[in-house]
């Protein structure tokens, strides 16, 4: 009596169904890793260009005298990075007080706009 030696193992389509899950797993991970990446470079740049906004909103209110209507553009560097700041002074229904816009970009994409108001002292 012959008994018939049985191999055991994984056939192929086992291998590649088992490759091909692993391959999605992976994929899946690294769409997450790129997605967490982008999301901490952009709090990053909202977080400078907040800086930058603030610090030229900041400088307008302190300043003696009113800001003339208009734009004026404004280079702010932070931590490295070069962002180009706005800012839009727009005259309001009451002479006595002006609206003032900072927009920053960084490679000429916009990142952030703040806005305030600022009064004759």
């Amino acid at each position: 009596m012959k008994h018939r030696r049985t191999q055991r193992g994984f056939t192929l389509i086992e291998v590649l169904v088992a490759l091909a899950i692993v391959a999605i797993a992976l994929s899946a991970g690294l769409q997450a890793t790129t997605a967490l990446t982008r999301n901490a470079l952009r709090q990053s740049s909202v977080l400078l260009a907040h800086v930058c906004a603030e610090n030229e909103l900041v400088r307008v209110r302190l300043a003696s005298t009113m800001p003339p209507i208009g734009d004026a553009n404004v280079a702010c560097e932070q931590a490295g990075r070069t962002f180009a700041v706005t800012l839009s002074v727009l005259p309001t229904p009451n002479p006595s007080f002006r609206r003032v816009d900072a927009q920053v970009f960084e490679d000429q994409v916009p990142v952030l706009r703040l806005s305030t108001v600022v009064g004759r002292y």
